[in-house]
């Protein structure tokens, strides 16, 4: 998969070593060395995908990302420094896709770009069915199978995992959850949000102790994977 890809990354040597790495991947890669560059070259030349790192001179990375958003949906990887969580709380907030965070290897952030393209051009199913490795949400007939057995679900258990079926991977904050399942319930809390998952996975996991289809990404949210 050749895509373009647009690095925001202050550190020159950082930048050029993500650029190559890209490039070895098969993609055309741009760098750019601060936040309004960052913005203004996302704008004009329409990356499919933006690795963006938070702390930029000028505008910085949720700046970029806020700014991004009003224009254009284009998939963004976002990099955090390991005790900046509340930036990568942000950053999701903001509409970033994914993040990662520092220090990280190359290689990671290869995976992450390519995950982050496939889920960005998935043909959708033209009937809006989504399969998810063995779970299949469709929104049409309001219906979760796993592995092709029927789940029962809560409006609000369906309006979750409908939202995250439709990203699947993406990391969804318990705010964001909330929005999704406040249309039902304006008395939703975030705890609810909680609840609602324990629920999900008492479902559609085999071993809901030890989740691999709804996972956890401590300190932020959750995120619909395809399994092991």
């Amino acid at each position: 998969m050749c895509a373009y890809v647009l690095i925001a990354e202050d550190d020159e040597l950082q930048a050029e070593v993500l650029r190559r790495y890209l490039e070895a991947d098969g993609h055309r890669a741009a760098v750019v060395h601060d936040g309004q560059a960052a913005l203004d070259h996302a704008l004009r030349t329409a990356p499919d995908l933006l690795v963006l790192d938070v702390m930029l001179p000028v505008l910085n990375g949720l700046q970029v990302c806020r700014r991004l958003r009003q224009h254009s949906a284009v998939p963004v990887l976002m990099l955090t420094a390991r005790t900046e969580e509340e930036d990568q709380l942000v950053g999701l907030e903001l509409g970033a896709d994914d993040y990662l965070t520092k220090p990280y290897s190359p290689r990671v952030l290869a995976a992450r770009v390519r995950s982050l393209l496939r889920r960005a051009t998935a043909a959708p199913d033209p009937r809006g069915i989504r399969r998810v490795g063995p779970l299949t949400v469709d929104p049409g007939r309001h219906e979760v199978t796993v592995a092709g057995r029927r789940v029962e679900c809560t409006r609000g258990e369906f309006a979750i995992i409908e939202a995250m079926s439709g990203q699947p991977e993406r990391v969804f904050t318990r705010n964001q959850l909330l929005e999704v399942s406040n249309g039902l319930d304006r008395s939703s809390t975030r705890r609810a949000i909680d609840v609602h998952i324990l629920n999900l996975r008492r479902k559609i996991e085999a071993d809901p102790q030890q989740p691999e289809l709804l996972v956890t990404v401590y300190g932020v949210g959750y995120k619909l994977t395809g399994g092991r």
